[in-house]
């Protein structure tokens, strides 16, 4: 009798250790959406090895909120309808708390109505062409008046370029910040006819007859220069046959936004010596911070050879942003999250600070970055502090009278400043 009295509150005990057992083996999911094959890999594949090391950070801290943070890792092999099958699967299957992923913008379009749609969060860390503002998505890449517009300036100011060359790859990106970039170029004064225009397929490796189209529009006389959007290992061939034409720096140089120092490990940088890349980072740049950021990398890598570039210092960035965030909520749920991030801040790796805008955009600075002969940039200009992204450019008409704002009283990514109405997240509202 007495055994069977002590039988129940013994049961009982075991039951709430075993609970106690689960609660503690609780962890918080976090996605990472990042080709890791195919042409997108080679930009990438470094993408998802950063995060893997922040999340590895953060669990030596302690985790956050008292649990382990659990990588969840996916391939959507640069295929885009598998973008959106992934991050379905990440949301609904998964049921991750936050996802880091995407590079090129028709992949991040891919996503949206998914994130839109399951309330998920997205932290997107590369470049892309602005028109759009989602309340699920924080933007941690550049926007064109972080990235386009003042290496515009710098070709026009300092460089005195007179002809435009913009070749890009066929995807929305470097449509719409090419349509962005010939605007502007106009108003400051630059004909029609001294812009050309070439988009190429993903993967595109048959430069030749249009480098040589390239050297003939550079042989007027007018100082030109090359505006790349290409993106992925397309950048490999195309500059190889730069090369092999002749065509350098001092003849007409090439300021490239989607060339880093992951997309030049891959090639001989000595012929390219002077050709430019606009960023907001570069691994070059001297900070503490980054001594730090590059030592921890090439630990973590077990590689002293791996570069760091842009959109690793945007993950970073990310990351710590949503750490803040859901510590500040006590929260992992993606409205609490949003409900704290706007206006924390974090240290960038270049010495300033990464504020989260209204317009889930973030304060960056702007380096361009001349080509070394050991694959690194040499900064030869660089903006005094942090540039606000702009999420609509007041340079197309379609988007001039347009803001973004998540926060009280307007909560809408579109909205017409004139009209007093909320469109939706990339079509301006004065078209609805």
């Amino acid at each position: 009798m007495i055994l069977k009295k002590l039988a129940i509150p013994f049961v009982c005990l075991c039951l709430t250790l075993s609970a106690g057992a689960l609660w503690a083996q609780e962890t918080i999911k976090v996605g990472i959406l990042h080709s890791l094959t195919g042409t997108m890999a080679i930009s990438e594949t470094t993408l998802k090895d950063v995060m893997l090391m922040l999340i590895e950070q953060q669990n030596a801290k302690g985790g956050l909120l008292g649990k382990k943070l659990e990588p969840v890792v996916v391939d959507p092999a640069s295929d885009w309808p598998q973008f959106n099958e992934k991050a379905l699967s990440l949301l609904t299957q998964d049921k991750v708390d936050v996802v880091f992923g995407c590079w090129t913008s028709v992949s991040r379009k891919s996503v949206l109505p998914v994130f839109e749609e399951h309330n998920g969060l997205l932290f997107y860390p590369v470049q892309y062409e602005g028109q759009e503002s989602s309340k699920n998505v924080i933007y941690t890449g550049a926007a064109p008046n972080q990235q386009a517009i003042p290496a515009v300036d710098y070709l026009l100011n300092d460089l005195g370029v007179k002809r435009f060359a913009l070749v890009g790859t066929d995807y929305v990106f470097p449509r719409t910040a090419n349509k962005i970039v010939e605007a502007y170029l106009k108003l400051k004064g630059i004909p029609e006819e001294d812009i050309v225009v070439h988009y190429t397929p993903f993967g595109y490796s048959e430069w030749q007859s249009i480098v040589s189209e390239l050297k003939r529009f550079g042989s007027s006389g007018k100082k030109t220069a090359v505006i790349s959007t290409i993106n992925g290992d397309a950048n490999v061939p195309f500059y190889i046959e730069l090369a092999n034409q002749s065509i350098t720096a001092d003849n007409i140089p090439v300021m490239a936004f989607s060339v880093g120092e992951e997309e030049l490990a891959g090639i001989d940088t000595k012929p390219l010596v002077g050709h430019l890349a606009a960023w907001n980072y570069f691994e070059s740049v001297e900070s503490p911070a980054n001594e730090q950021f590059i030592k921890d990398w090439h630990a973590f890598i077990k590689d002293d050879k791996r570069v760091t570039n842009d959109p690793m210092e945007a993950h970073y960035i990310g990351f710590h942003l949503w750490v803040k965030a859901v510590e500040a909520a006590n929260s992992t749920k993606v409205d609490d999250v949003l409900a704290k991030i706007v206006g924390l801040e974090t240290p960038n790796l270049t010495g300033g600070t990464a504020k989260v805008l209204p317009n889930h955009h973030i304060t960056k600075p702007v380096f361009i970055g001349e080509i070394q002969g050991d694959g690194q940039f040499q900064v030869v200009w660089s903006t005094e502090g942090e540039v606000a992204g702009d999420a609509w450019s007041d340079y197309l008409p379609e988007s001039a009278d347009i803001i973004s704002d998540w926060t009280d009283p307007i909560k809408c990514g579109n909205y017409n400043q004139k009209t007093k109405t909320c469109g939706g997240s990339e079509e301006p509202a004065a078209a609805q």
